[in-house]
């Protein structure tokens, strides 16, 4: 393979991390202030659809993304109202919103557009365009960087770029802020916040509503510029994937950009070689294609050493009298 080729799948790496990546970050939060969230993947799927859904009416793609995260939101606040306010058990008000948005999704889908709950395809001003940035064709020829430059950097829609620069702003404002500081602190130990007179429930629901600002914004990458509309269960379980690269991670920023990069590789390979034989052996397409899930499991099976999860986490906080 050339130098191209390898620029080609890491190109391809990027796009396809890019969902994860905010679907690892929004978990970041939510988890990092003591609230375990599973229903990533409901919240990606109710964006995908909405934006979509939206983005095909309208034909505003920007339109398209404010219903996605306003759909992601709604069930975020579900969430939150029923693992902090009612103190319910955090994983089953996720897999009930992972329910909830693969059902609804369909039949609102075909109530809509009878298509098989699909949406029509999007074109034009509905789906984000790819942005090619400055010098990129001028620097083309420039040896190794010139490349790089204009084939692995330059070339995606603006999401993309938003997700990376998410990394370096959630890290400042997870560790170099008072209310990222306070979000730490909650996750870890809710009963000394209170103590200090900070609102334990105020801290946990912005944090859950954070989640599903992001978890919007995966969401309608999915459906309006990786894709060109709304498929039934296009999320595909990235939610999951996100889960288990937040935990390799170890609930850190920059390492969820590295996670994310690593199963968007996987991704990439698996979809770019659909026949490959390793010394001689012929590996099956289904085996490269479930590259991205195999190593779900093995990472939450616990081969990736010890990661420690927030201590309050999962744990609704019950105010002492």
């Amino acid at each position: 393979m050339d130098f191209l080729g390898i620029l080609q799948i890491l190109d391809s790496s990027l796009r396809l991390a890019t969902p994860l990546l905010l679907a690892c970050l929004a978990g970041l939060f939510s988890e990092r202030a003591g609230i375990f969230d599973i229903g990533l993947e409901g919240k990606m799927l109710a964006s995908a659809f909405m934006s979509a859904a939206v983005a095909s009416f309208t034909g505003d793609v920007w339109l398209g993304l404010m219903a996605g995260i306003l759909a992601s939101l709604l069930l975020a606040l579900i969430h939150g109202v029923a693992s902090i306010t009612f103190r319910g058990n955090q994983l089953i008000s996720g897999v009930a919103i992972n329910f909830l948005a693969s059902g609804l999704t369909v039949v609102i889908g075909e109530a809509w557009f009878a298509l098989g709950g699909r949406t029509p395809q999007l074109s034009g001003g509905a789906r984000f365009q790819e942005i090619t940035l400055p010098f990129a064709n001028a620097a083309r020829d420039v040896p190794i960087v010139g490349p790089i430059y204009a084939n692995l950097l330059s070339g995606h829609s603006i999401l993309v770029y938003v997700a990376l620069l998410l990394v370096p702003l959630s890290w400042w404002v997870l560790f170099r802020t008072r209310f990222g500081l306070r979000l730490r602190a909650v996750g870890e130990n809710p009963a000394a916040v209170d103590t200090a007179g900070v609102s334990v429930v105020g801290l946990r629901y912005a944090a859950v509503m954070i989640c599903g600002v992001l978890c919007g914004i995966a969401g309608a990458y999915l459906a309006t510029a990786l894709s060109a509309g709304f498929v039934k269960e296009m999320s595909a379980g990235r939610g999951f994937i996100a889960l288990a690269a937040l935990i390799f991670a170890k609930w850190r920023p920059w390492y969820a950009l590295g996670a994310t990069l690593l199963f968007g590789l996987l991704e990439a390979l698996g979809n770019r070689f659909q026949s490959l034989d390793l010394f001689g052996i012929p590996i099956p397409t289904q085996f490269m294609q479930a590259l991205p899930y195999i190593l779900t499991v093995v990472i939450l099976a616990g081969f990736v050493g010890k990661a420690i999860p927030p201590r309050a986490g999962g744990e609704p906080y019950v105010k002492e009298r």
